[in-house]
């Protein structure tokens, strides 16, 4: 790699919450870029998921796995805990109907392909954010329909051979280039260009969020009411999810629950626009499209949030 292009890649990964808060806007304010985008998400999931793979710490990774009992816990709370919690509220606000379902289908999903990025980025675990994403990412076949139509009644119908497929793309093709990559290169050789493949991360990213937000500027001409309603919605949906399991899981430890409560309030709604049928509501595919924009703000507003909390339980703990 190029000592030019190493260094914007690191300028990149350093500005990531800047970069990352901009760029989702991009999708929005330039519909064309939008739809140029479109047909490149999935190409560009599969180039995060491989990176990230890359910079995964593997003894960090194998200690976590060391303790299943806390991961299931962490697991079994994104996946069965949060939707009901969404659920309870939505019904007691009685929202718009397309609002209440999508941030109950939101609640259900696996955690977003960026959690670990997102994790290194502001100094969270990396590694236990991986190991959650892939789990919970793996189980949204098994969990969410159940959920979804036990909570709203609403049936997903999702093709677990299409869901399969799209595993198969999004997780297993990233995973057998990542081994490939660090076999023939190399694990002296990755590290020094750890920052270069961190910005490399933000910029596929940016890629993703700017394509998903095709068809959002035309909604937002015609009904901005809705949309301003969806946006609420999603925000609180977002940062309320992850300041609840943050709260709750507290006992695993500051670091740890806070990793997991930035998974529960990041999710991956890429999945479900690929694979939700033809009869589903098309004002889910839009409110999937809205959630993008706390996902992407969040490195940018919960960083020092972050940074705060740090040096709170350091000063309690001497």
């Amino acid at each position: 790699m190029g000592n030019a292009a190493s260094r914007v890649l690191a300028w990149s990964a350093r500005q990531g919450g800047v970069l990352l808060g901009a760029g989702v806007f991009l999708g929005v304010l330039l519909p064309p870029l939008a739809q140029l985008f479109r047909p490149v998400i999935a190409p560009a999931i599969i180039g995060l998921m491989t990176l990230v793979l890359l910079r995964v710490d593997i003894p960090a990774a194998i200690g976590h796995l060391r303790r299943p009992g806390r991961l299931c816990v962490i697991v079994a709370f994104h996946a069965l805990v949060c939707p009901v919690i969404a659920w309870a509220v939505v019904d007691t606000l009685g929202l718009d109907a397309g609002i209440a379902a999508g941030v109950v289908i939101f609640a259900t999903g696996g955690a977003a392909t960026s959690g670990a990025a997102f994790a290194r980025m502001v100094g969270l675990d990396p590694e236990l954010s991986l190991i959650a994403t892939l789990v919970t990412t793996i189980l949204v076949p098994l969990t969410a329909p159940p959920m979804v139509y036990g909570l709203i009644g609403v049936d997903l119908a999702i093709s677990l051979q299409a869901f399969a497929g799209r595993l198969v793309l999004v997780v297993g093709l990233p995973l057998l280039l990542s081994m490939v990559m660090r076999r023939v290169i190399g694990e002296v050789r990755l590290a020094p260009h750890g920052p270069a493949v961190d910005g490399a991360v933000v910029w596929l990213v940016i890629i993703y969020g700017i394509g998903v937000m095709d068809g959002l500027a035309a909604r937002l001409l015609v009904d901005p009411w809705w949309v301003a309603q969806a946006l609420v919605a999603a925000v609180v949906a977002d940062f309320g999810l992850n300041l609840i399991t943050t709260l709750v899981l507290a006992p695993f430890g500051w670091r740890e629950a806070a990793s997991a409560g930035m998974l529960s309030g990041n999710r991956n709604m890429a999945l479900y626009l690929a694979v939700l049928p033809a009869a589903a509501d098309p004002r889910l595919a839009l409110f999937f499209a809205v959630c993008q924009f706390p996902l992407f703000l969040s490195p940018f507003l919960l960083r020092p949030v972050y940074r705060w909390a740090r040096r709170l339980v350091h000063t309690a703990q001497r």
